[in-house]
């Protein structure tokens, strides 16, 4: 069974049963046993087009008649390889990776090592090679069966949350004594305010008034604004962070600091229904960047190697799971009309930002 989006309308889905087919010769198949759902997976469609999510998973043809141009929308999970005609995977194994919103993905296997194994099939060969790796539980450093809900969940955004805060590091916080989050209450938002908090760099959030309370409470935000409230920030030297994707809050912001404002970074879009109002004049202070977060990566993984860029997540990893637990709540679905409606219900953007989902296209029970 498959769930597919039209890429054009987000809110048009369609659920397609689809006969398995026979492998050829060096492909493994994988049973997607479950993945987490997140405001973090509507971005994955938001900017589907622009940053090639959709090409990861090729969706089927339209049904006659129909010019829907559809797209299968990428998530994080476990899969079980059920069945191999490679030797670099073996029968059993458990997978932890990008899969798509399906009961199962079939794979070339192909640099493989103790720890991951690589998705080699001829589409995804000019795709971010970061999405194309799959972890083996049984050498991740960061596994554990315990954890596993909140590494599919949220160990992709913290890793991003990480990248955006190296990011900073690597360039001294371009001169900042504060960094300004929109969408505080997102999870990914809440990672980089936990790093950034640690280093004792002063946070700001900015978030909706139904989310003040909830993003106070978390003590990783020395502020908290909802976004009309722009003009209360400190007019000091900033860094803007933007996973909203909201407009008119990215021009109240660069209006508000201006030539204080020494970068502003793209991440997300969990606003991305919102119009923004006309532009009046060009946007003061800095041209927005969109973070690509495997260009960093690559960046890190140059200088500290695969392996200490790999430490240094999980050092922040295993510190950031000891700290979840206090303010999230887990909620297990399953079947393809109960994960339908988590999908709608973040693509509303009404939902409460404690909650984490997790998810199967199959009817199953999911307590481990």
């Amino acid at each position: 069974m498959d769930f597919e989006v039209s890429r054009q309308d987000l809110a048009t889905t369609r659920s397609v049963a689809v006969a398995p087919r026979a492998l050829a010769e060096g492909e493994a198949r994988i049973e997607v046993d479950v993945f987490g759902f997140s405001t973090n997976n509507i971005t994955y469609a938001v900017f589907g087009d622009m940053l090639r999510y959709w090409e990861f998973f090729p969706a089927g043809a339209p049904e006659e008649g129909d010019d829907t141009a559809w797209g299968r929308v990428p998530v994080w999970g476990f899969g079980s390889v059920v069945e191999a005609r490679s030797s670099e995977v073996a029968v059993g194994e458990r997978l932890f990776g990008y899969y798509p919103m399906g009961s199962e993905l079939i794979i070339t296997p192909g640099r493989a090592g103790d720890r991951t194994v690589t998705d080699m099939s001829p589409h995804r060969a000019t795709l971010p090679s970061a999405y194309n790796s799959f972890q083996r539980c049984s050498g991740d450093p960061i596994y554990a069966e315990d954890r596993e809900e909140l590494q599919m969940l949220l160990y992709p955004l913290f890793f991003t949350s990480f990248v955006i805060d190296d990011f900073l590091v690597d360039h001294d916080d371009f001169g900042s004594a504060q960094v300004i989050i929109s969408s505080a209450s997102a999870k990914t938002s809440i990672g980089e305010a936990f790093l950034a908090h640690e280093r004792s760099m002063r946070v700001v959030g900015l978030t909706s008034p139904g989310n003040v309370a909830f993003t106070e409470s978390l003590g990783v935000y020395d502020q908290v604004l909802t976004y009309d409230q722009v003009d209360a920030v400190d007019q000091v030297p900033s860094a803007y962070i933007d996973v909203s994707g909201n407009a008119d809050v990215l021009r109240a912001v660069h209006t508000r600091l201006g030539s204080l404002l020494g970068h502003s970074m793209i991440v997300g879009g969990t606003h991305w229904d919102h119009e923004a109002a006309p532009a009046d004049g060009d946007l003061p202070g800095p041209t927005p960047e969109f973070l690509f977060a495997p260009t960093q990566i690559a960046k890190r993984t140059q200088e500290w190697g695969p392996d200490g860029l790999s430490a240094k997540v999980a050092e922040s990893w295993n510190r950031f799971t000891t700290w979840v637990p206090t303010w999230i709540e887990l909620t297990q679905v399953s079947g393809v009309e109960a994960v339908e409606a988590v999908y709608r219900l973040m693509l509303s953007g009404v939902v409460d930002p404690k909650v984490g989902f997790i998810c199967s296209l199959e009817t199953k029970d999911l307590e481990r």
